[in-house]
């Protein structure tokens, strides 16, 4: 599978073709560097490497990507008191207001994934 699949799941038509929309040659090198090659790497499992991205993001403070690997975690093996425990950990480093925003975005990510599927 790909990890790009393996992470962005059900979002995947509408995370590739938002990236590609933005811009092709970038998404390109997105795609093919970050996703197929570096995330792909033996030595880390996706589900480490996405609390890894976790933290990275909330450092940059880059709510919309950290919303995207929030779930690319969840989907990836981690529970959900790895990711919590990855936000916390995150203050001391990052600073409080960056890691409280990425907790209220995983909260509204957690109440989504509880609401009944329509249709």
């Amino acid at each position: 599978m790909s990890v790009r699949k393996a992470i962005w799941g059900e979002n995947f038509e509408a995370i590739e073709a938002a990236l590609s929309e933005a811009d092709p040659d970038l998404y390109g090198y997105i795609r093919d560097f970050v996703y197929e090659e570096v995330l792909a790497r033996p030595g880390l499992d996706l589900k480490t490497r996405e609390l890894l991205a976790i933290t990275s993001l909330i450092a940059l403070g880059a709510p919309k990507e950290i919303a995207t690997h929030l779930e690319g975690a969840l989907r990836n093996g981690a529970s959900e008191q790895e990711v919590r425990e990855t936000i916390i950990q995150s203050a001391i480093f990052v600073g409080f207001p960056r890691a409280l925003a990425a907790m209220k975005t995983f909260q509204a990510l957690l109440r989504k994934r509880k609401e009944p599927r329509r249709g």
